[in-house]
C-alpha cells in the first residue's frame, strides 16, 4: 500500500516510533508526556496527554495529506468512545442492539452462555445449508465484538472457521451468541 509507506515515512520524519505492537500505531514521547496516533484504514485517532504536540502534529498531517479534524473521538471501530472525568468509557451497546434488531432478534429469549456445553461444532455436523451470506455477514459483524467482550472471541472464532459453507446448525449457534449478547446488554 504506496500511501501507507509514503504516511509512515512522513510520521517517522516528524519523530513518531513505529511501535512493535502493530504497524499502524506511532508514539512520541517527550519527558512524562506521550502521544499517540493508530491509524485504521482511512481514519486516524490521535491522542495522548501533550496538547501542543498533538496540535502540531494535525497541524502538519493536514498540510502532508488531505484530512480534516472531526473533533473528540466519539465512535471508532464500531465502538463508541465517553469521556468523563474518571476516565474513558467503550461501549458497543448501540452496536449489540442495532445488530439485533436488524436480526430479528431483539425480542429474543436471553441465553446464559455464548455457546451451549459441550456443543460441537464441525464441518459435517448437518448438510442442511443456510444463507451463506448472510451467515459470512453476521460473523463478520460479531468480530468487532471482540474488542470489547473478549470473552465471547473463542465462540466467534469458532463459527467464523465455517463461513465458507454453513449449515443451520452453525447459524444456530450464530443465534446462540446472539442471544447471549441481549442477556449481556445490561453488563
Amino acid at each position: 500500500m504506496p500511501w501507507f509507506g509514503r504516511f509512515t515515512k512522513s510520521v517517522k520524519n516528524f519523530r513518531y516510533t513505529q511501535s512493535n505492537l502493530g504497524h499502524t500505531l506511532f508514539l512520541k514521547r517527550n519527558g512524562g508526556k506521550i502521544n499517540v496516533l493508530i491509524v485504521f484504514v482511512d481514519d486516524m485517532v490521535v491522542t495522548g496527554n501533550d496538547t501542543l504536540e498533538k496540535q502540531k502534529l494535525q497541524k502538519y498531517l493536514s498540510h502532508e495529506f488531505e484530512m480534516k479534524d472531526l473533533g473528540t473521538l466519539k465512535y471508532f471501530l464500531r465502538i463508541e468512545v465517553a469521556k468523563s472525568k474518571t476516565g474513558i468509557v467503550l461501549s458497543q451497546r448501540k452496536y449489540v442492539m442495532d445488530l439485533l434488531t436488524e436480526t430479528g432478534m431483539l425480542g429474543c429469549k436471553p441465553a446464559d452462555t455464548p455457546i451451549e456445553m459441550n456443543h460441537k461444532l464441525c464441518e459435517d455436523m448437518d448438510r442442511l445449508p443456510t444463507n451463506k451470506k448472510q451467515y459470512q455477514c453476521l460473523v463478520r459483524r460479531l468480530i468487532y465484538l471482540a474488542h470489547t467482550r473478549p470473552y465471547t472471541a473463542y465462540v466467534i472464532s469458532m463459527v467464523s472457521q465455517f463461513m465458507h459453507s454453513p449449515s443451520v446448525y452453525h447459524r444456530n449457534a450464530v443465534d446462540q451468541i446472539l442471544r447471549y449478547l441481549k442477556s449481556a446488554l445490561a453488563k
